[in-house]
């Protein structure tokens, strides 16, 4: 827009996901509830990996990274793709390499893995944060999600947006292909591997081992693909709100429900600190 005669809007207001009075009460405890199993999951795995010794191992660790990231909403998605492909990492080096895997996922090795996705998430939403500030917003305000995506915020902008869209493109493009492309290529030498493995007993517990990290990758992912990969005709804002709710809400409150019910490591560790509480109250 040329020269400065217009009104520059400083304030938005977010529609939420519906404008029915009845129905934004039953959201309001829907989501509640949501937070409340979030909040409660992942800090009880970051208790519980942080108490109990047995579960200082690298893969905990980054669990103990993925919970963090769960509850700290900022740069959650750019974050947790990465932490998924260093989780992806850490399962192809114990199973393609079990018997150097203390040396090679060392200490050091391991605050890297945990320590550069979020450093890359903070970057990412740095990126995203610095953009929407260089951008002219003349009204309406109102953004038509629950949240301050950069969708709905970029079609409020009284200004070319092209080049603001490639960049999202660009960056949200890197961040998908390369935690996506690592994530797959350890698979393939890990399914590799599977396939060398004579004893049926000895494929089912190698799978067993990368069921729960699956798991959470095929609903991130799938979230993901949905909403950004889908054909344009098929591109709409109130759908993507919807869908938007797997990633910001449900999916940070399954993550500790996926590694505690499928992982035999946090199942025990559990049952001990439950023991040990019975028996102090006892």
């Amino acid at each position: 827009m040329a020269g400065d005669n217009y009104t520059r809007v400083t304030e938005f207001i977010l529609a939420g996901l519906s404008d029915n009075p009845q129905l934004q009460a039953s959201l309001f405890l829907l989501f509640l509830s949501f937070y409340v199993i979030n909040l409660t999951g992942n800090l009880g795995m970051i208790i519980l990996i942080r108490i109990d010794s047995r579960l200082h191992t690298p893969m905990c660790h980054l669990l103990l990274g993925l919970c963090f990231a769960a509850v700290v909403f900022g740069f959650f998605v750019a974050a947790e793709c990465f932490l998924l492909a260093s989780m992806a990492y850490d399962r192809y080096v114990a199973i393609c390499n079990p018997l150097l895997y203390s040396v090679a996922m060392s200490q050091r090795l391991c605050i890297q893995l945990v320590v550069g996705p979020y450093v890359i998430g903070f970057m990412n939403t740095m990126t995203h944060t610095t953009n929407a500030f260089r951008l002219p917003f003349c009204g309406p305000n109102v953004i038509n999600n629950f949240f301050c995506d950069m969708s709905p915020l970029l079609s409020l902008v009284c200004a070319d947006t092209r080049l603001t869209k490639l960049v999202v493109f660009v960056v949200a493009g890197a961040v998908g292909v390369f935690s996506g492309l690592t994530i797959l290529i350890s698979y393939i030498y890990i399914l590799v591997a599977i396939m060398k493995i004579h004893s049926v007993d000895g494929r089912r517990k190698a799978f067993s081992t990368c069921s729960s990290h699956l798991t959470a990758v095929s609903i991130l992912y799938g979230t993901l693909f949905f909403i950004y990969v889908r054909p344009r005709a098929s591109l709409s804002l109130d759908l993507n709100k919807v869908v938007s709710v797997f990633y910001t809400a449900v999916i940070p409150m399954l993550n500790p429900l996926i590694y505690s019910l499928r992982n035999k490591e946090v199942k025990d560790a559990i049952h001990r600190t439950a023991a040990k509480r019975k028996f102090c109250m006892a």
